[in-house]
């Protein structure tokens, strides 16, 4: 049975929800789904659970504390020199994008980045689906039958995979990171405004709608006293009026919460990229013509400043 690949994160004792997305979206490709962690967290005491989708762990100890692209992709490869897959499934961030490229090229796989579906078509072919032309159009790609295929997937497309009952059939590999040249680590410089919005579970964002920077401090004010995470479309970010750390879409973050709030967003496609994944969709905007309506689960055409002067009057 072909097999596939899930190059997986694991930090601070636990496999990172964003592997368990993509454990599920592997599992549609075939049975024999195998999971790939290297980490400078992996010793011979982390007990890994068994995950529901996994045949296998393959894990391999790094000896980096810090993130070095080089030696991640020589641990890649070491990876995938054992298992021998048909599908290799990553993350789509700056971590796996720093070194996939690489990877795909030494190995003449076929490649694609910034995913946001995977499946086999009925000739059996690997396809994906990713967004083109600053995401005003999805494209449709399937690769050549004698192509093994590297893709990077977005978050917050898929369901993470649950745990189940049962060890986990785990083997460990030899690795030594002696002869490969490593960066120098100096500091991590983390972005301003950080707000923790990939991990909130309601997410009132503002857009254009806001009119001015000055009406900025009624949503904060709102958004503290509530106990909810303010965030932005990008026209408030490029505008200046908010910090980047707050901006939600295409080339902002990806969220996933259970209530996103949508202010004032016409709902451009780079936006909905971003906050589509949301369990519940509520907008908020004048313009009854507004793109965002249409992947909203509910919708009020009103002035979003009155809604949020009753939203203060009730606290």
């Amino acid at each position: 049975m072909p097999k596939v690949l899930v190059i997986g994160e694991f930090s601070d004792g636990v496999i990172s929800d964003f592997t368990r997305e993509l454990i599920t979206a592997a599992s549609t490709l075939s049975e024999s789904v195998i999971l790939g962690i290297a980490s400078a967290e992996i010793d011979s005491s982390v007990n890994f659970p068994n995950i529901a989708g996994v045949e296998s762990l393959v894990t391999i100890s790094i000896d980096s504390p810090n993130f070095d692209a080089e030696i991640q992709r020589s641990a890649t490869d070491a990876l995938i020199d054992h298992v021998q897959p048909e599908v290799i499934v990553m993350p789509f961030n700056y971590r796996a994008a720093s070194f996939a490229g690489a990877i795909a090229e030494k190995r003449n796989l076929g490649f694609a980045t910034d995913v946001v579906n995977v499946y086999r078509d009925d000739q059996e072919l690997v396809r994906i689906v990713r967004p083109i032309y600053g995401s005003r159009l999805l494209a449709d790609v399937g690769f050549a039958s004698t192509s093994s295929v590297l893709v990077l997937l977005r978050g917050s497309k898929w369901e993470p995979a649950k745990d189940v009952d049962g060890p986990i059939n785990h083997t460990y590999l030899d690795f030594s990171v002696d002869s490969i040249k490593r960066m120098k680590h100096i500091e991590f410089i983390y972005p301003s405004g950080e707000t923790g919005l990939k991990s909130a579970d309601v997410i009132f964002s503002i857009g254009r709608g806001i009119g001015s920077p000055d009406n900025i401090q009624k949503f904060e004010v709102l958004a503290k006293k509530m106990g909810v995470t303010l965030g932005a479309s990008r026209p408030i970010i490029d505008a200046g009026w908010m910090p980047p750390g707050h901006q939600v879409g295409q080339t902002g973050a990806t969220v996933k919460p259970k209530l996103y709030v949508a202010f004032g967003i016409s709902g451009a496609l780079q936006h909905l990229a971003g906050m589509s994944g949301a369990k519940t969709i509520l907008a908020i905007n004048t313009d009854e013509s507004a793109p965002i309506f249409g992947v909203a689960h509910l919708g009020a055409s009103v002035d979003m400043m009155k809604v949020a002067d009753e939203l203060a009057a009730l606290l």
